[in-house]
């Protein structure tokens, strides 16, 4: 497993050419490579000399298997030291506060509690429609029906004798209703078994 040396050319365009440290090689020396795996010397080099050069670098070279694996996990972390998530400042991952909009992790014990919410508490989204309707969770799709049935005909304004300041009420109130109607009915669909046809 060879590690590639990393080569640059020179970075100061005034500053006077160095000659290539390739023996014998008279052109000017534009590109830097490592001396050695300290990565802190740099030998100077033609383009043809510096491409001979890094056919040849092998930074592991010398190196037996546990050192190049150790060298292998520095590099992952970029020389600097890791340790699991949640360890240090006492964080705990929420998740209830996690965002997964792929729904990658709704498999895994993380996301258990998610899976199953309570049955008696509402769903934070519907609180305010189920308020709005005066209704209790959980909600079959007959009372909600019967409900919205009763609420549309006292705010209607035909049936206020034309008055139209009960309008905005009606408009809340079928937005609740439909909000409600969609979610109960997923529900009521998921809960019942499928039938072959």
């Amino acid at each position: 497993m060879a590690r590639r040396a990393s080569f640059q050319p020179q970075t100061d365009p005034k500053a006077p050419p160095r000659g290539c440290d390739a023996p014998g090689c008279a052109a000017a020396g534009e590109f830097r490579a490592p001396k050695d795996r300290s990565l802190r010397e740099y030998l100077w080099f033609c383009l043809e000399h510096v491409r001979q050069y890094n056919s040849g670098w092998d930074f592991y070279r010398g190196m037996g298997p546990g050192d190049i694996e150790t060298s292998i996990r520095s590099d992952t972390g970029w020389q600097r030291p890791t340790w699991p998530l949640g360890r240090l400042g006492g964080m705990r991952l929420d998740a209830e506060r996690m965002v997964d909009p792929l729904g990658i992790l709704r498999e895994t014990a993380l996301h258990e509690k998610r899976r199953t919410p309570p049955r008696s508490e509402a769903p934070a989204e519907l609180r305010a429609a189920l308020g709005l309707l005066e209704l209790e969770w959980p909600l079959d799709p007959a009372t909600l029906k019967a409900r919205y049935k009763e609420l549309a005909k006292r705010y209607h304004p035909d049936t206020n004798g034309g008055d139209r300041s009960t309008e905005d009420r009606l408009k809340d109130i079928n937005r609740a209703y439909s909000l409600l109607r969609q979610r109960v009915g997923r529900a009521v669909s998921a809960a019942q078994p499928a039938h072959a046809g």
